[in-house]
């Protein structure tokens, strides 16, 4: 069984898939979606133990060997990222059940899980493959549930915000597809590790750039990096408070995982990072993201809005680990890519509570939340924290490593810019403290009683309580994503 991990990893989310159509019993289909997850979770943990003592495992497909077979390939990196998804689809469905009855009607509880694992899938299918098609393939499974995952939402503006984001989505996937018909023309295979060997003989190639240009383009535009991201805020906003918890804590993390891995594995750190001027552009657009996107955070009303383009600005501070390229810098990224996942996750969760109490994630439903809901605040405040970098939370953890990274390299205004950019972050958090904790309810707005209900609680908790936890004791996260930077450079697994 244990030879058999990177395919279970996953054939059992998209087997589980259909399966939620028999059962049909929402409250069945709810656990059995949960018991899927956590059959994943274990999955990814035994990968990375394996990986971590043993190094990279190849599992190959239909018996036929790489390059003419499908392989999947589980390292460091990607054994990392596959924790971080499972950890977080589990903990979010842990509380998806007290939400989803809230936001959907009976009809459409089944669909939703159905849907739901169909994108876990895909995710899961991007991270483990090692063949550049199979991406594609899983990128589209993926987005074609995301698709209709956000327009279950019960808000009428959801479905513009689907469509809005099908037709972006489409053209990322689109020229990812272009990209990897260019480097198939060029080298004659789609495995990722063939493609490595086979690329630098054929590199001064003006397709090789082109298909490395459509790849980067189409990859940055599923990850929202600014200013590629105009899909990002409607498609939170709107998506159920179940889907934008999961999405903000994984899809664009899958995304940035496609970046690192087409970057410093498919076409090496030599090639992407000196043949072109990325470390410049990289660096340029994650700042000018991180500030662009806090100050329009500012502004919003609706908070889960808010949150959206504060995501905007955390895959700048990603990036711009890409951007430094080295490896303490890459250590930084993977770092925020594990942190964040825990913040966003915790604060759409802490909203999920909100919407279900009061049917709104309006600026103005905060106030008196500190009295009326004083866990849920509690749980806002302490993501905010961790969100703007405060010591003692995750969020440090990761800005510290990314700020000592632009030290070594000699960009002072990088570290500067970092530092500036974690304060504009305090303003917007600080507007969410000050109608909960300073501003009474408003005359016209039906007040709110009593907590969310403990099943949303304890999850949002749970992900709340891990920014504190990996804040303090950062051994797991720092060791294996350091270990995992090392290799991207040629270092040892």
């Amino acid at each position: 069984m244990l030879t058999h991990l990177p395919i279970l990893q996953v054939i059992l989310p998209l087997v589980a898939a259909p399966s939620c159509l028999i059962i049909r019993r929402a409250s069945l289909v709810w656990l059995f979606t949960l018991g899927v997850s956590i059959a994943a979770f274990a999955v990814s943990a035994l990968l990375l133990q394996q990986v971590s003592t043993s190094g990279a495992i190849t599992y190959g497909l239909g018996g036929w060997d790489a390059p003419w077979g499908i392989e999947y390939r589980i390292d460091l990196l990607n054994a990392w990222v596959l924790l971080v998804v499972t950890g977080i689809s589990t903990v979010v469905l842990a509380a998806a059940r007290a939400s989803v009855q809230a936001e959907m009607d009976q009809a459409r509880q089944t669909l939703f899980y159905t849907l739901y694992l169909l994108c876990f899938a895909g995710l899961l299918g991007i991270v483990a493959t090692g063949d550049v098609f199979n991406v594609f393939v899983f990128l589209e499974i993926s987005s074609l549930a995301t698709y209709a995952l956000i327009a279950l939402g019960r808000d009428r503006r959801a479905l513009w915000a689907a469509f809005q984001y099908l037709i972006m989505g489409t053209i990322g996937a689109t020229f990812i597809l272009i990209g990897i018909g260019f480097l198939y023309m060029m080298t004659g295979t789609l495995n990722m590790a063939d493609l490595a060997q086979r690329l630098p003989e054929v590199s001064s190639s003006s397709t090789v750039l082109a298909a490395f240009a459509f790849i980067v383009v189409g990859v940055c535009l599923k990850l929202a990096l600014f200013p590629l991201h105009m899909w990002l805020p409607n498609a939170y906003s709107f998506a159920p408070s179940i889907v934008t918890a999961f999405l903000a804590a994984t899809a664009t993390k899958v995304a940035l995982y496609l970046l690192v891995r087409f970057t410093f594995t498919v076409f090496g750190v030599q090639f992407s990072l000196t043949s072109l001027p990325l470390q410049s552009l990289f660096i340029g657009l994650g700042l000018a993201g991180v500030f662009v996107a806090s100050v329009v955070a500012i502004y919003q009303v609706d908070i889960k809005r808010m949150l959206a383009y504060s995501s905007v600005a955390q895959v700048g501070y990603m990036v711009v680990g890409i951007g430094i390229s080295s490896v303490v810098a890459v250590q930084a990224t993977l770092l925020h890519l594990f942190n964040h996942a825990l913040m966003k996750g915790g604060l759409f969760l802490a909203l999920a509570g909100l919407a279900y109490r009061a049917g709104s994630c309006h600026i103005d439903a905060f106030r008196g939340l500190g009295r009326t809901m004083p866990w849920t605040m509690a749980a806002i405040v302490i993501g905010g924290i961790s969100l703007i970098g405060m010591p003692l939370t995750v969020g440090f953890v990761s800005k510290w490593y990314l700020i000592s990274a632009a030290l070594e390299s000699n960009l002072w205004f990088v570290a500067l810019l970092v530092v500036m950019g974690s304060l504009v972050a305090v303003v917007y958090i600080w507007r969410l403290v000050e109608a909960a904790y300073f501003q009474e309810p408003a005359g016209d707005q039906p007040p709110v009683v009593g907590e969310a209900p403990l099943s949303l609680l304890l999850p949002t908790w749970l992900l709340i309580s891990a920014n504190l936890y990996f804040g303090i004791d950062t051994r797991l996260p720092v060791e294996v994503t350091g270990a995992a930077a090392q290799y991207l450079f040629g270092g040892a697994q």
